[in-house]
C-alpha cells in the first residue's frame, strides 16, 4: 500500500507554517532572556541577535507532531463519529487520511515507539546542550561529552548504523561517530545567514523523497517535518537575520540529518546494491567536506579543533569575490546537486 502524498505535503506545510509563526515568539523570548548573540570579534552585526532558530525549528516539528497524534487518538477512538452519512468527519478535514494509512500509521508508530520516542528525546537533548553552549559557553570537554550521550541514547533506542556488520557493538560505535561528525559538521557550517539552515532543509528533503518513494512513511514524515520545520525560520534568518540558530540551532540541525541520514534502509530487496549505503555521503556532502578541509587545515597548523577561524569554504568564496549571500546561494546549489546524484544513485 503507498502511502498518501497529501499526507507528506500536509507535514511540510504545517511544520512550515508552524516555524514561521513561532519565530517572533521565541525572538521575543531570547531577547527577554539574555539569550543573543552579541556584536564582537568576526562578527558582521552591530546589535545584539536573538539565538532563537534552535527554538523555532523544534517547535515547528512537535507542534504539528503532537496535534497529528492527538488527532490519530481521537479519530481512532471516535471512529464512528457522526450519524449524518453526507457528513465528513473532523479528524478527516485535519488529517487527510484514508483509513488504511490511518491504521499503516498506528501500526508504525507502535510498532517503533520505542525508537521515535529515543530521537524526539535526543532532539530535545541535542537542543538543550546548544543553548546551555549559548548562555554559558561551555568547555569544548563538557559540549562533547553531551554530544556523546545523545548519540548513545538513540544508538541504544534502536536508530543505528549496521554497514552488513553482525556485531551491536559495532552498530553502536559507528553510530555515534557518525552523530558526532554530522553534528559538528553542521555547527561549523553555521558561519553565515541562512547556510547551516539552508542545507539542512536541502538535505532533509531529499531524504524525505528517497524515504517516500521507497514506502518508509515514518522516516518520510519526520524528513518532511524536518524540512518545514527550517524552511519556515528561513525567512528570519535569510538574508537578512532577525534570529539566529546559534548553537543550539546548528546542533539540533547536525542532529536530526544525522538521524535522516540512518533511518532510511538505501539497501533494500528492492535496490540490493551495497553501495547505496554512500548516498546520504553524497547528500550531506557540502557539510561533511567542509569539515574534513577545516580540521584538517587546523591540524596542519597546529591550532585547536574547536577554536573558529575564516577559512571554511563559505569564507573562501567571499574571499574570492562573492557577497555573503551569493556565497550562501552557491553553497546551497552545489548541496543541491550532490543530493540530486545520490537520489540517482
Amino acid at each position: 500500500m503507498s502511502f498518501p502524498f497529501n499526507v507528506y505535503l500536509s507535514a511540510l506545510a504545517a511544520a512550515c507554517l508552524t516555524a514561521l509563526l513561532a519565530a517572533p515568539v521565541w525572538r521575543g523570548w531570547c531577547l527577554r532572556a539574555g539569550l543573543v548573540d552579541d556584536p564582537g570579534h568576526r562578527k558582521i552585526h552591530d546589535q545584539p541577535v536573538p539565538l532563537a532558530g534552535g527554538l523555532t525549528v523544534l517547535t515547528g516539528m512537535l507542534a504539528p507532531t503532537l496535534a497529528a497524534l492527538v488527532l490519530l487518538w481521537w479519530s481512532r477512538t471516535n471512529g464512528s463519529g457522526s450519524t449524518d452519512a453526507n457528513a465528513l468527519p473532523l479528524h478527516r478535514l485535519l488529517i487527510p487520511v484514508d483509513a488504511g494509512s490511518a491504521s499503516a500509521l498506528g501500526y508504525g508508530l507502535g510498532r517503533r515507539a520505542l525508537e521515535l520516542f529515543g530521537i524526539f528525546a535526543g532532539a530535545i537533548g541535542m537542543l538543550v546542550i546548544g543553548l546551555l553552549d549559548d548562555k554559558h559557553e561551555l568547555c569544548p570537554r563538557v559540549k562533547f561529552a553531551g554530544q556523546f550521550l545523545v548519540a548513545a541514547l538513540v544508538a541504544a533506542s534502536g536508530a543505528r548504523v549496521t554497514l552488513f556488520v553482525h556485531s551491536s557493538l559495532f552498530h553502536c560505535a559507528v553510530t555515534i561517530l557518525w552523530f558526532l561528525t554530522v553534528i559538528n559538521a553542521f555547527n561549523f557550517m553555521d558561519n553565515m545567514n541562512g547556510l547551516c539552515a539552508g542545507l539542512g532543509a536541502i538535505a532533509a528533503w531529499y531524504f524525505a523523497v528517497l524515504a517516500a518513494s521507497d514506502g518508509q512513511y515514518l522516516v518520510a514524515l519526520i524528513a518532511f517535518l524536518t524540512c518545514g520545520a527550517l524552511l519556515g525560520f528561513l525567512p528570519h534568518n535569510f538574508p537578512r537575520a532577525r534570529a539566529f540558530l546559534g548553537d543550539g540551532g546548528s546542533h539540533l540541525v547536525g542532529y536530526l540529518l544525522a538521524v535522516l541520514a540512518i533511518l532510511p534502509h538505501f539497501y533494500t530487496p528492492r535496490h540490493p546494491r551495497h553501495w547505496a549505503v554512500l548516498i546520504p555521503l553524497l547528500v550531506l556532502a557540502m557539510p561533511l567536506l567542509d569539515l574534513v578541509w577545516v580540521v584538517l587545515l587546523r591540524w596542519r597548523l597546529g591550532q585547536p579543533l574547536y577554536i573558529g577561524d575564516t577559512n571554511h569554504l563559505s569564507h573562501r568564496l567571499v574571499r574570492l569575490g562573492l557577497t555573503r549571500t551569493q556565497a550562501v546561494l552557491v553553497i546551497w546549489l552545489a548541496a543541491a546537486v550532490t543530493g540530486a546524484a545520490g537520489c540517482w544513485l
